[in-house]
C-alpha cells in the first residue's frame, strides 16, 4: 500500500493499492505494444497531442495544484505556477522540436548521407516528489515528443499526483499505453530496470539512488539521465547590486521551503559586503511567514515528509554545535504537520556537515569570504556542480568566473532556473545527462547514420 500524509497537519491523506505482479507485467507489454504504433506516428500528430495536454492542464489547474498542495505542501501559488510551466514546455515544444528532431544532411563522399533521429523505444522515469508535475514532464514530454513510450514510477508520497498525471495524458488523447503510472514500492524498480522491454532510464533524485540506479542500468546496458541535486553556491561580489541580490537570495533559497536542486544552497559573501548583506538578509527571513500553504497570506509551507524535517534538524544541530551561529530560525515550529523555521546558518567552516552535504529545507548557509578567489575555492569544494549564481555588474569578471566554475548551469545576476529553450543539468555528483532544449529532446535517441551511395 502506498500512503501519501499532508503535510500541513501530519494525518494521512490517502491509500494507494499497489499492483499486482499481473498487473505490473500488463503495463510493461502494454508500453511495449503501444511503443510500436506511436513510434511510426508522424511528429505533427504526437506534438497535436501536446497541444491538446496542455489545454487540459490548464482546463485542471485548480484542482491539480490542490492536490499537490495536499500531498506534499507546496504552497498554492508554487503549484498553480508549476502547472503553468507544464502547459508552457508543451508549446515550447511544438516551436523547437521540429527543428531538434529534423534529419541532419552531411556532405561526404556519398550521393545522399545524413543523421536521423530515431526513438529509443518504452522508457522508465523515476521522479521525485518536491516539483510533483513538473519533474515528470520536464522528462515525458519531450521524450513522447521524439516518439518514445513512458512508464513514470513516482515518488510513493505524490501517488495521487501521478495519478493524476496519467488521467490528463488519458483525457488529452494519447493512445492507450503510451503514458502509464506505476503504482510500485521502490524495491520493485530494479526489476522494471532490469526487464528487457525497457530501453533507457531517467532518474531525478539522491547521489545514492543515482548509484543503484546507474548500476542497474549498466548491468543492462541501459543509457540513462540522472538529475542528481546539487549545493550551488550564490556568489556575491563587492560590486553587485546588494538590494537586489538579497530579494532575489530569498526566493532562491525558500521557495518550495527549500526543497529544490537548484535552489540557493551556499551564500559566499565578500567579506566587504558581508555585514550589510547579512543584515538585510536576516531581516527578510524574519518576514517569511510559515503557515497553511492554501492561505495567500502564507510565505513558508511546511517540508513534504516527517523524515525530511528531521534531517534538516540534524544538519542545523551538527552545525550548532560545531561552532556556528544561527541569527534567525534553527528549530522545527511547534504546531501540526512538517514545519521548519526559516533559518539561516553562518560562521561556517568547509568541515561542517551542512558544507558537504545538500540541505533540503528552508536553511541558508552564510559565508564570509575575502575575494573571488576564495568564492571560488569555496564554491567547487563540494562533490556536487549543478548550478551556480553569481552577482557582479561586471560582465566580464562574471564571464571569467561562470568557466571556472564546475557545474552544468551558471547564471549571473538572476537564481538559476530550468527553462525549456535551454539544457538542464550537471556534472560530477550532480549527475550526468540533460534534460530540456536539444540535448534533452536527443537523450533517449537512436542517432542514426543513414549514408546512400
Amino acid at each position: 500500500m502506498l500512503i501519501s500524509v499532508n503535510p500541513t497537519t501530519g494525518a494521512e491523506w490517502a491509500r494507494y493499492p499497489e499492483l499486482t505482479p499481473g498487473a505490473l507485467e500488463q503495463a510493461l507489454s502494454l508500453v511495449e505494444t503501444a511503443s510500436g504504433s506511436w513510434s511510426r506516428t508522424p511528429l505533427d500528430l504526437r506534438l497535436e497531442r501536446l497541444e491538446a495536454l496542455a489545454r487540459v492542464i490548464e482546463a485542471r489547474r485548480e484542482s491539480l495544484a490542490a492536490l499537490a498542495v495536499s500531498e506534499m505542501g507546496k504552497r498554492l501559488c508554487e503549484a498553480q505556477a508549476e502547472l503553468d510551466k507544464c502547459a508552457r514546455l508543451c508549446r515550447q515544444l511544438q516551436e523547437d522540436a521540429p527543428r531538434h528532431l529534423a534529419d541532419e544532411p552531411v556532405a561526404t563522399e556519398a550521393r545522399s548521407s545524413l543523421i536521423r533521429y530515431a526513438p529509443l523505444g518504452p522508457l522508465l522515469g523515476i521522479m521525485p516528489w518536491n516539483f510533483p508535475y513538473w519533474q515528470v514532464l520536464r522528462f515525458a514530454a519531450p521524450a513522447l515528443t521524439a516518439g518514445n513510450t513512458i512508464l513514470i514510477k513516482h515518488a510513493p508520497n505524490v501517488t495521487g499526483v501521478a495519478c493524476a498525471i496519467e488521467a490528463c495524458f488519458n483525457e488529452a488523447g494519447f493512445p492507450e499505453g503510451v503514458f502509464q503510472a506505476l503504482r510500485i514500492p521502490v524495491e520493485e524498480t530494479a526489476r522494471v530496470i532490469a526487464d528487457f522491454r525497457i530501453r533507457g532510464v531517467s532518474l531525478t533524485g539522491s547521489p545514492r539512488a543515482g548509484r543503484a540506479v546507474a548500476a542497474a542500468a549498466g548491468a543492462h546496458l541501459k543509457k540513462c539521465v540522472l538529475e542528481l541535486g546539487g549545493s550551488d553556491p550564490w556568489i556575491l561580489l563587492e560590486d553587485a547590486d546588494l538590494g537586489s541580490a538579497i530579494q532575489a537570495g530569498i526566493t532562491a533559497r525558500f521557495q518550495n521551503c527549500g526543497q529544490s536542486c537548484i535552489a540557493a544552497k551556499r551564500f559566499l559573501v565578500d567579506a566587504r559586503i558581508y555585514d550589510r548583506f547579512l543584515e538585510g538578509f536576516v531581516a527578510e527571513v524574519r518576514n517569511l511567514v510559515p503557515g497553511d500553504p492554501l492561505d495567500a497570506g502564507t510565505t513558508l509551507a511546511p517540508l513534504a515528509r516527517e523524515d525530511l524535517r528531521d534531517a534538516l534538524r540534524v544538519q542545523v544541530d551538527d552545525a550548532r554545535a560545531a561552532g556556528a551561529r544561527i541569527p534567525v530560525g534553527g528549530a522545527p515550529i511547534d504546531r501540526p504537520g512538517f514545519f521548519y523555521a526559516p533559518t539561516v546558518v553562518t560562521d561556517l567552516t568547509a568541515g561542517m556537515r551542512v558544507f558537504r552535504e545538500e540541505v533540503f529545507g528552508p536553511a541558508a548557509l552564510v559565508f564570509k569570504v575575502a575575494d573571488e578567489q576564495e568564492a571560488l575555492s569555496l564554491a567547487g569544494a563540494t562533490p556536487y556542480g549543478l548550478g551556480a549564481s553569481i552577482w557582479t555588474r561586471d560582465r566580464e569578471r562574471a564571464s571569467r568566473l561562470a568557466d571556472a566554475l564546475p557545474s552544468g548551469m551558471v547564471f549571473v545576476n538572476a537564481p538559476v532556473k530550468s527553462d525549456p529553450r535551454l539544457p538542464f543539468g550537471g556534472i560530477r555528483d550532480s549527475g550526468f545527462g540533460r534534460e530540456l532544449a536539444a540535448s534533452g529532446m536527443r537523450e533517449f535517441v537512436n542517432v542514426r547514420t543513414v549514408w546512400m551511395a
